[in-house]
């Protein structure tokens, strides 16, 4: 990640040792002047008649998704559909899907090891994950059951295809639907081939195909026999890669539209059985099934992931975000004219003070209500929708830039350090060291707990000392790298090649814009 820039992270491990592996949330498509020509004259001719005709296959598929379920009630969806309905709906859906797809240009689903059955393996892991294009490999593998957000069912067409899979949804507002969707997968998967095999992109998002992120656990929960199958896209030009920063979905969608053939190889590996301690830890069970699927596509396994709408990196024992949001923050403050430098932060060393968004546009001296608006929500908000001016404090000291490192470091330890009852030092305790990290790097708060807990081992307390927390965040051969590289508080302005930040003055970086902006 030199200088800040998404598309390289090398210089955060400064250790010897083999290479990096490249990022995989970062997709770039760079074509020749023939190539533009030619996609332009087969985007005017093959992409516009291509794309009506797999809308128009799409919708005919709707049919056949409502009267497989058309008249059945909850109760009998909870049980396999069988029958006529079975039969002659989904033999009918998996004829217009292959359809679709070959419309779309992807003439040829080569299919390499054989697929096993729902009693050898009642899970199927699908990877890498890198397009809106990888639901094509339902199809070699017979329509299995997948998992879904229960959002998709309001979206036209797409949720009555989700109702006729019988999918299990997951709905990212109900904190009980994770729970639901982990009993359920466990009773599908353990039924003794009652039900069709689920299908796991266990990825959970789109990368570039150079790496593989992280797996998560939840088609490991169950401790049942796994069967990997991996995904290829052998063409010469990829056009088919989604991923955090890159094409759009409409330029992938008319980039692959426009070549004359796409091919795809899914490769069916052999079954993974678990061990007794793997069936006991999905984490475990996760982690050594990436491995193996890396190794067969010969790429790196990584600790890469999204957590909410970020994704983010391992550096050492911590998690940080690939462009923490206070990169964001600072664009919008300078977007509309605020000098971070002039605000009068007020904040009281040790004591929360919570403000609401009024409050904030007023200390800021914000007028524009979407610029308000979009500046309070980088700030971690409570139940009524207010924030600790502490962590505003701290936000405006660090896009400053006119403090060094070890003041900063200071005053982020002054803000949330808390008075001791028996001694006259202050320790910085997890909460107040997980929101410094969270609001600097990015880091999840989880991850930084954790670490948090790992330095405070062997002390008599439960917290830093301002000493301690300065050898972490200064001194660490890693981690002191980490906050420089993040903050860079004296870095002068340097010509950059376009796609990758730019480090400003004051300290703040202005990242690539992301998709949709």
């Amino acid at each position: 990640m030199s200088q800040g820039s998404p598309g390289d992270w090398a210089p955060l491990d400064p250790t010897p040792g083999p290479p990096t592996p490249p990022n995989p949330f970062v997709h770039e498509l760079h074509l020749s002047r023939l190539q533009r020509v030619k996609f332009c004259l087969l985007g005017a001719l093959l992409a516009p008649i291509r794309v009506l005709l797999a809308f128009i296959v799409l919708f005919l598929l709707w049919p056949f998704a409502w009267l497989q379920v058309a008249g059945l009630t909850e109760e009998q969806l909870q049980e396999p559909i069988t029958g006529w309905r079975k039969t002659v709906c989904h033999n009918g859906v998996l004829g217009l899907s292959r359809l679709l797809f070959f419309l779309l240009g992807f003439l040829r689903i080569r299919v390499r090891g054989q697929r096993a059955s729902r009693l050898q393996a009642p899970v199927l892991v699908a990877a890498p994950h890198s397009t809106f294009f990888d639901p094509i490999v339902l199809l070699p593998c017979d329509l299995p059951k997948v998992v879904s957000r229960a959002e998709n069912l309001s979206v036209p067409v797409i949720g009555a295809l989700l109702r006729f899979n019988q999918a299990i949804l997951v709905s990212r507002h109900d904190p009980a639907s994770r729970r639901r969707v982990v009993e359920e997968v466990r009773r599908r998967a353990t039924s003794g081939g009652k039900w069709p095999q689920v299908l796991f992109f266990p990825e959970g998002t789109c990368s570039n195909k150079k790496a593989l992120l992280k797996f998560k656990p939840g088609a490991f929960i169950a401790g049942v026999p796994v069967q990997p199958v991996l995904i290829r896209y052998p063409n010469s030009l990829d056009t088919t890669s989604w991923a955090w920063r890159g094409p759009g979905v409409l330029k992938v969608l008319w980039l692959t539209a426009s070549q004359p053939c796409s091919i795809v190889d899914v490769e069916f590996l052999p079954v993974y059985h678990p061990s007794p301690e793997e069936s006991r830890n999905p984490t475990l069970y996760a982690n050594n099934v990436q491995r193996v699927m890396a190794q067969a596509l010969g790429i790196p396994a990584t600790e890469c992931e999204f957590v909410g709408s970020l994704p983010v990196i391992v550096v050492g024992r911590l998690k940080v975000a690939l462009e923490p949001q206070l990169w964001e923050l600072g664009k919008v403050l300078r977007k509309a004219g605020l000098s971070p430098g002039h605000v009068d932060a007020g904040a009281e060393p040790g004591r929360s003070r919570m403000i609401s968004q009024e409050e904030f546009a007023r200390q800021l001296q914000l007028s524009d209500p979407q610029t308000v608006a979009g500046a309070f929500s980088y700030f971690q908000q409570d139940a009524k929708g207010l924030v600790d001016f502490r962590d505003v404090a701290l936000a405006l000291a660090a896009l400053d830039g006119g403090r060094s490192l070890e003041e900063l470091t200071r005053l982020a330890f002054e803000l949330f350090a808390e008075e001791q009852v028996e001694a006259p030092d202050r320790l910085l305790y997890q909460d107040g060291f997980s929101t410094i990290l969270h609001l600097l790097l990015g880091s999840p708060r989880p991850a930084a707990a954790t670490l948090h807990a790992e330095l405070c081992q062997g002390g008599p307390h439960q917290g830093l000392s301002l000493c301690q927390f300065q050898d972490f965040s200064l001194h660490d051969p890693l981690h002191g790298k980490l906050f420089s590289t993040y903050l860079r508080p004296s870095q002068k302005p340097h010509a950059s090649s376009p796609g990758t930040p730019t480090a400003l003055a004051n300290g703040t970086v202005q990242a690539p814009k992301q998709k949709g902006d």
